[in-house]
């Protein structure tokens, strides 16, 4: 059986990181993983790239990257669809007291082979 990661990636407004990060944490992150096909989910910020190519160490630079990123590992897409995926996205402060102050939003499926 294939497994996805869904990827959202975000920035937030900076006087609202601290709400971010705490609501992040303590409600979003709790309510998604108890939605049935959610396997696992971890949190990351993006980090300056230096990688070494072709003989060369270089600076990779993606434009416009949001600083925090989430990895939901689930089942099948048909996770992100399911009743309780739109409950759980909709619980708690994340809705009204987060969701309108990220911008620069990215959502990305990937299939593993």
């Amino acid at each position: 059986m294939s497994k996805y990661l869904f990827m959202a990636s975000m920035d937030i407004e900076s006087n609202k990181q601290q709400i971010f990060d705490d609501v992040y944490d303590k409600e979003h992150v709790p309510f998604l993983a108890e939605v049935p096909g959610v396997i696992s989910i971890a949190r990351f910020q993006t980090e300056k790239l230096r990688l070494s190519i072709g003989g060369d160490i270089k600076d990779i630079v993606v434009e416009n990257q949001p600083k925090h990123t989430a990895l939901y590992e689930i089942e099948s897409p048909d996770v992100l669809i399911s009743r309780e995926w739109g409950e759980a996205v909709e619980k708690g402060s994340w809705a009204k007291e987060v969701r309108p102050f990220t911008m620069n939003r990215k959502h990305i499926l990937l299939k593993g082979n």
